[in-house]
């Protein structure tokens, strides 16, 4: 069979003769027969290492041969998971998306099983975004309970390592115990029924259990129940004659209330029958007044009907007279729109008479101010002395100025310094609080270490060169998300060590920590020759296509000692940092950078070479989160803060001591610009009159001209109020019209209104000469009334204590409202008296028998009828519990010897191959079924004895004895045991030979392939990296090579027959 994929991994196949002499694969006619439920093929995608493959294996013996990682146990992998197996029975992940070939969202796994008439398809696509399964059968939707079925029904168990044994399992077979082994095996070759018989036989035995002490348990129970119940009897024969007497009461006073209720009965007949007379005389004046009635609700209805139509035409006035009062409106409005043009005219001649006074009044008052101005002498000359003044003002202004701004200058430095400073102390705090969480972390993980830094930072002039503190307190991360990556690739113990340049200052530092102090603490030395400036072996530039963006080296600031030992023995200097991007690129990147270590966001890579096949190796685990170094301090920048504080400090007291002067020199100059100004103001007032007063003259011109120009035209505006008029009156006259109509109206509306009222007049006195009539009659019919509700009204009193009695008699007797009275109690009733005087004297002398009976409680009765019903149904439970432990103990008897003669019979047959295997290998082995105690089911086990040299006795196969070759060859002869035996379809065993010595691996291998290789045999899957030479083959067998390489073949092009043909042309050439 020729299989490949079109990625790097393929895998071929072939049938091999005896010999190893290769033969051409069989036609679908010729291929044996398959195993119901044996693999026909397997199909993979995207999975593990496999971008595609089929394999096609044969029915009996199947060998998986490759290198290691090429692709061996990928196979193995794809069997458990497409026959819905969970990862954890392979024991390699724990999430079947991790199953998924890297890079990829999805992979498939296909298995074909034989079975008759169509074969089955089993399909499973992962995905990896939700790592969620798809199940298919012979391509169409399922269910993994289906899909778990029908294998089921198959007998196919990949959880069973005596059918399916994966390479991280192989461990596990030695660990198993006999009870899980005898387990392993009823599953994997007993009959469908041994498991189920073994399963029923430790659930009856646990219930067998269960119901012999519970049968003891109450068997004791009873016997002391029945020696209580005997204490009882006298008390309760006392108790039955005091309840004798009782119960006679108890029926005197049950018949009591009867007869009250018959008393009572016998009145509200009585009154009954009065009401029921005064009831037919009322009906008769009724009857009389019924025409009356009548008349008087026709005459009601009338006076309704007139009273309606006097509101309907009130209402049609209401709406007339509106309209009329709209109309009004209107006409008062169109009066009141004249009189406000008359209004407007009017206001326009008073404003046009207001103007021409106030032209009167302005020429009056400049005339006045011109006279005051030619009166007035002429003003002496003080501009010199102004102006002198100004200029001074001026100066002394300029020189304010000046002193201001070198005041706000100096303030607005002192502020930025004071801020700088105060940033300085925040930032100082700052790196001051992350060093002693530092410290304080490295105190509560190494506490030696903590003590040492302590003794060496009082002790530093003992040594002659410097000394750096733990890595984990020097090294300072650039950028804290990137601490998980100098963490993990720096070891813990050199995080924590101490770093020295000298060697001779490190000997003297242990000496006294470890000899003196006792303290276990960790120490490096920096190589002499600096290491800290190699240059990385090419720059970051070429790497950045990968999506790498640093080597470690610039992630992180360290001293020069501390970050020479780093790159001495770590390389930080030529380790690159990826990103997601080359994670994945992966691959790609591995090839053609040919990196040794490499770091993508959350992963860390290891590239190796193999030396034995060349070919390039890699391993990748999952990031650490950081725990060191996530707070880091900047040395340098501490040191500059320290500096420029000083240098700030300095700077505030300078800028104080010229503030001071500028503040006196500030204060002088202001009291002298308030001299001036005084003087400024005294020249300004002796100036000011003669101007204000020409200023005034100028400003009333203006207003004057302003007078002249707003002139209005009384007689246009005269013309424009009469035409508006003029319309007004045109509207006003139309409105009358409108008006008269609508009066007409309204009175035509009130004289049929005026009709319709005297009508209602009528009608309501005719109305009240009826009810007078009425009410006469009604006064008779009253008294009627009276003298019924009061008759009623007695019968329903009575009623009502009827049925008080009654429900009390009821109640008494215990009867239900609907029930009567029982003929039992109207038995005792006839033999009891008659009357209530009676009834009463007989029952104050059973209460006096009654009362001689003292002591007694019902309790000691129900006490003693609860334990005999108790005594009863205990009685019963426990027949019952023995009927059913004697059903369990028969149930027992049949399913042991329909399991125990079968499993002996199958044990027996196991042990004599297994011996036969070991005999034939020169050792000693034996399986026996193991049991403690016939009776406990559950501790029935298989155990495995061996013994592979003459000089030892036998010794059963245990995790710790055997060695781990003997182990493999123990599981494996032991598998093989079972093969002949098993009736499940297929096994699989992964790399189990390889513990073993070249001798016992021949031996083994030379029985898989007798045993696998028979006719009746099941299908049989053998997983090695290697075979001896020489090695016996069978026909039947089919050898399944899984290669890999940088030439791959891709599969398509793949020919088996081809390439038999070229090899047997080779191997003529080579004989010619």
């Amino acid at each position: 069979m020729a299989v490949a994929t079109p990625g790097k991994w393929s895998l071929g196949a072939c049938q091999l003769g005896a010999g190893g002499s290769q033969q051409a694969v069989r036609s679908a006619e010729a291929r044996p027969r398959f195993v119901e439920g044996s693999i026909v093929r397997i199909f993979m995608e995207n999975f593990l290492t496999y971008d595609i493959c089929e394999v096609r294996p044969g029915p009996n013996l199947n060998m998986i041969v490759g290198a290691n990682g090429t692709g061996k146990s990928s196979i193995v992998c794809a069997i458990c998971l497409g026959l819905a197996g969970k990862p954890s029975f392979i024991g390699r992940a724990d999430k079947v998306g991790l199953f998924v070939k890297q890079g990829c969202l999805k992979g498939v796994v296909e298995i074909e099983l034989s079975k008759t008439p169509d074969n089955i398809i089993i399909t499973r696509e992962i995905q990896v975004v939700n790592n969620t399964s798809t199940w298919f059968i012979n391509r169409k939707p399922t269910t993994l309970k289906t899909v778990e079925e029908q294998i089921a029904a198959l007998n196919i168990q990949v959880d069973n390592l005596c059918q399916f044994l994966p390479q991280d399992k192989v461990g596990e077979f030695a660990k198993l115990s006999k009870i899980e082994l005898l387990e392993a095996t009823e599953k994997s070759i007993g009959p469908p029924e041994m498991y189920q018989f073994h399963c029923e036989l430790k659930n009856f035995r646990e219930k067998e259990r269960e119901l012999e002490n519970l049968c003891r348990d109450k068997t004791n129970s009873l016997e002391k129940m029945r020696q209580r119940i005997e204490r009882y009897k006298q008390d309760v024969e006392r108790y039955h004659e005091r309840k004798r007497h009782l119960d006679l009461i108890e029926m005197l006073e049950r018949k009591r209330p009867w007869v009250e209720y018959e008393n009572v009965r016998q009145q509200h007949e009585e009154v009954k029958q009065s009401r029921d007379q005064a009831k037919e005389e009322l009906k008769n004046l009724k009857e009389m007044q019924s025409p009356v009635t009548k008349k008087i609700q026709e005459t009601e209805e009338y006076f309704k009907s007139l009273d309606m139509k006097i509101r309907d035409k009130a209402a049609e006035i209401k709406d007339v007279s509106q309209n009329c009062k709209q109309k009004q409106d209107a006409l008062e409005m169109k009066d009141k729109q004249i009189e406000e043009i008359h209004q407007a005219l009017r206001m326009k001649k008073d404003e046009e008479m207001d103007r021409q006074r106030k032209i009167h009044n302005t020429h009056k008052m400049i005339e006045d101010w011109k006279n005051e101005l030619n009166t007035m002498a002429v003003c002496e000359n003080l501009q010199p002395q102004t102006d002198a003044v100004n200029n001074e003002l001026k100066k002394l202004q300029e020189e304010r100025a000046n002193i201001d701004s070198d005041i706000s200058d100096l303030r607005a430095e002192k502020m930025n310094q004071e801020r700088e400073n105060k940033r300085i102390i925040d930032r100082l705090g700052q790196l001051s609080n992350i060093m002693n969480m530092k410290e304080e972390n490295l105190k509560g993980r190494f506490r030696d270490t903590h003590s040492a830094l302590m003794w060496l930072r009082k002790n530093k002039d003992k040594f002659k060169k410097k000394v750096c503190e733990p890595m984990m307190l020097e090294i300072n991360m650039k950028d804290n998300r990137h601490a998980k990556y100098v963490e993990n690739h720096i070891s813990a113990n050199d995080m924590r060590a101490f770093v020295f340049e000298s060697q001779e200052d490190m000997e003297m530092f242990l000496v006294e920590m470890r000899d003196h102090q006792k303290l276990r603490v960790n120490a490096v030395c920096a190589p002499a020759e600096s290491c800290a400036e190699r240059l990385p072996s090419r720059p970051i530039e070429e790497l950045r296509r990968y999506g790498f963006f640093s080597y470690l080296r610039e992630l992180f600031d360290a001293p020069h000692p501390v970050m020479s030992y780093l790159c001495s023995q770590y390389h930080v200097h030529d380790v690159p940092v990826g990103t997601e991007k080359t994670r994945n690129m992966i691959e790609r990147v591995i090839q053609e950078t040919k990196l040794r270590q490499i770091y993508t966001a959350e992963e860390k890579y290891i590239v190796k070479v193999s030396a034995y096949t060349n070919l390039t190796l890699s391993t990748n685990t999952s990031l650490r989160a950081a725990q060191f170094l996530t707070s880091s301090v900047d040395t340098d920048e501490r040191r500059q803060l320290e500096n420029q504080q000083q240098v700030i400090n300095n700077t505030l007291k300078s800028l104080d001591t010229c503030l001071t002067t500028l503040f006196e020199r500030q204060k002088h100059l202001e009291h002298r610009d308030n001299e001036l100004r005084q003087q400024k103001k005294e020249l300004l007032e002796r100036g000011n009159r003669r101007r204000q007063l020409e200023s005034k003259i100028g400003v009333k011109y203006d207003s004057l001209r302003q007078l002249e120009q707003d002139a209005i035209n009384l007689e246009k505006e005269s013309q424009q109020a009469n035409l508006k008029i003029k319309e007004i009156n045109i509207q006003k006259a139309r409105l009358v019209t409108e008006l008269m109509h609508l009066i007409k109206n309204c009175v035509s509306l009130n004289i049929l209104k005026a009709d319709l009222v005297l009508q209602s007049t009528t009608v309501a006195a005719e109305k009240n000469r009826l009810e007078s009539e009425y009410k006469a009659a009604s006064v008779q019919l009253r008294a009627a009334e009276q003298q019924f509700r009061e008759l009623d009204e007695r019968k329903r009193v009575l009623t009502e204590n009827c049925k008080e009695l009654l429900k009390k008699a009821r109640q008494v007797c215990k009867l239900s409202p609907d029930q009567h009275l029982p003929k039992e109690f109207q038995t005792a009733f006839q033999a009891l008296p008659t009357t209530l005087e009676e009834i009463d004297a007989f029952l104050n002398e059973e209460k006096t028998r009654a009362s001689c009976f003292t002591g007694l409680n019902a309790s000691v009765v129900e006490e003693y009828n609860k334990q005999t019903r108790e005594i009863q149904q205990l009685t019963e439970y426990l027949e019952e519990k023995k009927n059913e432990l004697d059903s369990y103990k028969q149930n027992i008897s049949q399913v042991k010897e329909r399991w125990l003669n079968p499993l002996k019979t199958l044990i027996e047959q196991i042990n004599g191959k297994f011996s036969n295997f070991f005999s034939s290998m020169q050792c000693v082995g034996e399986v026996d079924l193991h049991v403690e105690n016939e009776e406990e089911y559950d501790k029935y086990g298989i155990r495995i004895r061996v013994k592979f040299h003459s000089s030892t006795e036998l010794h059963e196969l245990t995790p710790y004895h055997q060695s781990g070759g003997e182990k493999s060859v123990s599981t494996m002869l032991y598998l093989m045991a079972l093969q002949e035996l098993n009736r499940c379809p297929f096994r699989v065993v992964d790399e189990i030979n390889q513990g073993m010595d070249p001798m016992n691996e021949r031996r083994v291998f030379e029985m898989v392939v007798k045993t696998a290789c028979k006719e009746s045999t099941s299908q049989y899957f053998f997983i090695t990296p290697k075979l001896l030479q020489n090695l016996t083959y069978n026909d039947k067998m089919t050898v399944l090579f899984v290669y890999n390489g940088p030439f791959m073949l891709e599969a398509n092009k793949w020919n088996l027959k081809a390439f038999c043909r070229r090899r047997r042309r080779l191997g003529r050439m080579d004989e010619q």
